[in-house]
């Protein structure tokens, strides 16, 4: 009997869990929910679950730095799959609490409104014109945000979070969207040591570390060289430090193609030749998003 395969993510609700729900639609995975980020690598990296749920890349704030730093320099768990997903916040309160005169919720009713710090920031021009009295306060995540709404009835809290959190928790969507920007999507990683493989995948795409040799001058122009000439495409290239010390970084870089061609082994050669350290972090499938 073939061992059902599992997955770590974030809490139950948050926009990990929705976005693996949409990733395993049809597929039976058992989703194993840890608190914090550090939990969810560890998970797979001690052996507990065959892969984890990386949120790395949102559309408003950039890359989570903190989730790179740990597939840099806490584990080593290679990058089976990426897809992207639509980070999409609502404001999650009860109605009944917190409805006005026309039955509608009541803006003044609302005291005080809990969510993730990135999902929180993605908000403001909604806090600003509609809840500018509130308190706001941040939370580990966005389904925790939602539970300590469900917790304390009647005191005029709401939260941030996902209509699978509001259901989750039987609470109302008082609003839906109140994202800032329409166009807001998060770029999941699905890591791990059990392979995985997406036959249809239209895209696939290679991660690697680079580390320039320190006294050899002009050593990333003849980096972006090797790609360039190749017509190889980089989707991404970020500086990180190494954490070594003061003004030392490596380079993160997502490039548009496999390592299973001719090309990008040959571009990899290059660029150890002229003395980079170069750390392959996974090739693999990148499924686009499709709407339902």
């Amino acid at each position: 009997m073939t061992k059902r395969k599992s997955v770590a993510l974030l809490p139950q609700g948050t926009v990990s869990d929705e976005a693996i729900r949409y990733f395993f639609r049809n597929e039976d995975v058992e989703f194993v929910y840890c608190k914090m980020i550090a939990d969810v690598f560890q998970s797979t990296a001690k052996g507990r679950t065959d892969w984890s749920v990386i949120p790395i890349e949102n559309t408003i704030d950039g890359s989570v730095s903190l989730h790179i730093d740990w597939l840099v320099h806490e584990v080593d768990l290679p990058i089976r799959a990426e897809w992207v997903f639509p980070s999409i916040q609502n404001l999650i309160g009860s109605a009944s609490e917190l409805a006005g005169d026309d039955g509608s919720w009541d803006p003044s009713k609302i005291v005080k409104v809990m969510s993730h710090p990135v999902a929180m920031a993605q908000c403001l021009q909604f806090v600003r014109s509609k809840l500018p009295h509130a308190e706001l306060e941040t939370l580990g995540s966005t389904a925790e945000a939602v539970q300590m709404v469900k917790n304390n009835p009647g005191k005029g809290w709401a939260a941030f979070g996902t209509r699978l959190a509001a259901s989750d928790m039987e609470l109302d969507v008082l609003e839906s969207g109140v994202t800032d920007h329409d166009n807001n999507f998060t770029r999941f990683l699905l890591v791990g040591n059990t392979h995985y493989e997406k036959a249809d995948a239209p895209l696939r795409k290679t991660s690697i570390l680079i580390t320039l040799p320190e006294d050899y001058p002009g050593a990333l122009h003849q980096v972006l060289s090797a790609f360039a000439w190749r017509r190889i495409n980089l989707s991404k290239i970020e500086s990180r430090p190494t954490k070594k010390k003061l003004g030392s970084y490596y380079f993160y870089i997502d490039i548009e193609l496999s390592l299973d061609t001719v090309l990008l082994p040959a571009a990899l050669a290059e660029i150890e030749a002229i003395g980079c350290q170069v750390r392959l972090l996974g090739s693999y499938p990148s499924i686009p998003y499709e709407s339902k």
